[in-house]
């Protein structure tokens, strides 16, 4: 299969390079037109900091321009810097924390400035919004995505409610495909390294003589071997194998308007990723802690099968020198199927099997305003409609001596969440003067969710035998939100910008797909949305004819009906006990941090760039049990300290190409990465270095060597604690990885 792969990457490489050939004298005009494009560029001087274009307010503006806190990553800058998925921006981003869901390699979890959803069951919606080519990704599943044929990542920090909606109250990322070629133009990229390391990346783009039509393929293949075995099956853990695809098709019958489809798939056929036990299991307490960090005993047969399929059409017009106007529809899905062993032992301490589906349709129409004038901005309508649902069967103490004792329990939840949401929104600029800008936006949204929880517990391992219900019921619950965002901008002079504002957010509510409303009542009510209100003043600056930019926010956050993935205990009346997996609106609290991002070209060939972000978080209400326990709580995949340090170097060769190099260091505070606390899970202060060499060899060649991790420091990104089953495990970050890569282009 790797080798037809690569045999085929081959193969593309020499057919564009053909294809090339043939439309080198028919691409003239379009030559001289990028030409004009790039004048800009060629104008800088070499000793400048790129300019970086941004869409974070949905019109094209430079990122020293937009009064938001966004940090963005051109496709140069990506491959520089080897982001190889959405993952690998941890540290490059200030109060950033994304990586893969526990046993998971592509489902995302991400949380910017504190605010994020670290369960992705269906149900629960994530509150960091990811954006495929402006499609918004409902589901976290297959969101941790790879990076292949990328124009650039946009990454928001804050809420923002009032231009993207409910569930972007920490922030959002925006995933920009590389737009369709008048000429031909593509690359192919093969890599390997340790572990197992193997991919090909490869895209192929085009058009018709006239331009009329345009089309781009591009495909990835990703695999490596995972870092751990399991022992009982003697199989890997978390071996990656992970297939992904996008193709558009373009119709641009005129400069005003054009037409574009585009589809996408992804088969992430990976095992599962191992925990490590923290503690031995006092029910098998002969089991004791493996020494390597990715190494399971774990007995369930190794499934963590995800497969997502996505198709948009775009439509854009420009009316006339005023207006103009884009649609956006979108149709979504994906089936996951998936076993988590939460003990990781051969016994069936807690063992959980699970198949989920969503699907969804989007519609979002955006009218743009720019007369040239003081004023200019945009309106819109969204809709949404989406359903989300599987099924979860869990054993617990289901090997011997329990089952004999009488002592097992088997549970299974299962139903479906099917989401209607329709928005409005309005964001524009009025410049006072040539100084002050003041932009006001508010979007209203109308959304209901309607709800099918159908929960029991079994007597027998097979699932066949009902014994108790646990939930059964249906229902409804809607609510309206207005969010609105007042921002005022001052340009002191050519070198700096300083803006104020406030925003706001919600992330929807909904109902607990694993209640037990036989034993906590409340666990069968509607969730709250919950809703944060920001305050952030921000600067942004530029110095030394564009040598240096420094870029700085500081934020206080309200934050309120927090909502809480926990695990909730409870005694029967005959004494035994048990627990389930809750999901409750905890309390209030308040989030305040100070992110600065700079860069320094002292000389032509040398970069110095960093990030730096501290956050102090707190609760001030945490209701468990009716009881305020907010003093003893902390917010997680909150660092109070986190930043990066980067140095990068390029120079040219006497005989043709570049010979570059960078290396990097990150560093974060204590995290708690899960909802208990638990200090075994914690994650202590640590910090990671990464190191690569790129050598451009003339135009179509490049090598890179790749190295992260490189101390190969042990370190925590999340875990499962789980008390009632006296449980505690860790996931762990990848070990030290180096990856050597050939890229040819045209």
């Amino acid at each position: 299969m790797r080798q037809g792969i690569l045999s085929a990457a081959i193969g593309l490489a020499m057919l564009m390079h053909l294809q090339q050939a043939q439309a080198q004298d028919a691409a003239e005009p379009e030559q001289a037109q990028a030409q004009a494009q790039n004048a800009e560029a060629s104008a800088r001087k070499p000793t400048q900091l790129e300019s970086v274009t941004v869409t974070a307010r949905k019109r094209e503006e430079t990122l020293q321009d937009v009064p938001i806190a966004v940090s963005a990553f051109t496709a140069s800058a990506l491959f520089e810097q080897n982001v190889q998925n959405l993952g690998d921006l941890q540290g490059k981003v200030p109060s950033l924390q994304v990586y893969a869901a526990r046993g998971s390699n592509t489902t995302l979890t991400a949380y910017i400035r504190g605010i994020g959803q670290a369960d992705p069951t269906w149900g629960f919606d994530p509150a960091v919004g990811v954006y495929l080519d402006d499609v918004y990704l409902a589901r976290p599943q297959g969101a941790l995505l790879d990076v292949f044929d990328v124009s650039r990542i946009e990454v928001l920090r804050g809420p923002q409610g009032s231009l993207y909606g409910k569930n972007t109250i920490g922030g959002a990322i925006k995933y920009v495909s590389n737009p369709l070629p008048k000429t031909t133009q593509g690359s192919v990229e093969a890599s390997i390294g340790t572990h197992g390391e193997q991919g090909i990346k490869a895209s192929l783009g085009g058009a018709s003589d006239d331009g009329v039509w345009r089309a781009r393929v591009a495909a990835a293949s990703m695999h490596n071997d995972g870092y751990g075995d399991n022992l009982t099956y003697d199989s890997r853990n978390g071996n990656k194998n992970t297939n992904a695809a996008r193709a558009t098709l373009g119709f641009f019958p005129s400069d005003e308007f054009s037409i574009e489809l585009a589809l996408d798939g992804m088969h992430d056929n990976s095992n599962p990723r191992g925990a490590k036990m923290l503690k031995a299991n006092r029910f098998y307490p002969s089991y004791r802690p493996l020494d390597s960090d990715y190494d399971t005993r774990s007995g369930m047969p190794q499934v963590n099968h995800s497969e997502l399929e996505g198709a948009a059409l775009t439509f854009k017009w420009i009316a006339n020198a005023d207006w103009s106007f884009k649609s956006i529809t979108a149709y979504r899905s994906s089936e996951t199927r998936s076993n988590i062993d939460f003990d990781t032992l051969p016994q069936k301490i807690g063992d959980a099997g699970g198949s989920y589906s969503d699907h969804q349709f989007s519609q979002e129409l955006q009218a743009n305003f720019d007369s040239g004038g003081s004023v200019h901005g945009v309106l819109g309508l969204f809709y949404f409609n989406g359903a989300a649902g599987g099924i979860n069967r869990s054993t617990f103490l289901g090997s011997p001596p329990y089952t004999l004792l009488g002592l097992s329990q088997f549970a299974v939840s299962s139903g479906k969440v099917d989401t209607r949401s329709v928005a409005a929104y309005a964001d524009f600029s009025w410049d006072i003067d040539p100084d002050w800008s003041l932009d006001v936006g508010l979007r209203f949204t109308d959304e209901t969710k309607r709800a099918l929880i159908l929960n029991y517990a079994y007597a027998d391992p097979a699932f066949q035998r009902p014994i108790a219900e646990l939930a059964n019921f249906t229902g409804s619950n809607s609510s309206r939100n207005v969010s609105p965002k007042v921002s005022l901008s001052w340009r002191a002079n050519d070198r700096i910008n300083l803006y104020a504002s406030y925003n706001t957010g919600f992330h929807s509510g909904g109902y607990n797909i694993r209640a037990n409303c036989a034993v906590i009542p409340s666990s069968c009510r509607p969730i709250d949305d919950e809703k944060v209100q920001s305050y952030e003043l921000g600067s942004k600056m530029s110095f030394f004819d564009d040598r240096l930019m420094i870029n700085t926010s500081v934020f206080h956050n309200d934050y309120s009906n927090i909502q809480l993935s926990v695990f909730t205990s409870y005694t029967l009346p005959g004494g035994s006990t048990g627990f389930f997996g809750d999901y409750t609106n905890a309390g209030k609290g308040y989030i305040q941090g100070l992110e600065q991002e700079f860069a320094w070209k002292p000389s032509e060939h040398w970069t110095l760039s960093g990030n730096l972000a501290y956050l102090r978080t707190k609760y001030s209400e945490y209701l468990s049990g009716g009881v305020d326990i907010a003093d003893s709580q902390r917010f997680t995949n909150a660092p109070r300290w986190s930043g990066g340090l980067s140095l990068e170097g390029q120079y040219p060769l006497a005989r043709g190409g570049s010979l570059g190099g960078r290396i990097n260091y990150s560093y974060q505070t204590k995290i708690y990465p899960e909802t208990t606390l638990s200090p075994l899970i914690a994650q202590r202060a640590y910090g990671l270095w990464n190191a690569g060499v790129i050598w451009r060899i003339n135009e179509p060649w490049t090598l890179s060597l790749q190295g992260s991790n490189l101390a190969d420091k042990s370190y925590r990104t999340t875990g499962y604690n789980v008390a009632a089953l006296d449980i505690v495990t860790g996931f762990y970050g990848a070990p030290r990885t180096v990856t050597l890569s050939a890229r040819y282009e045209f």
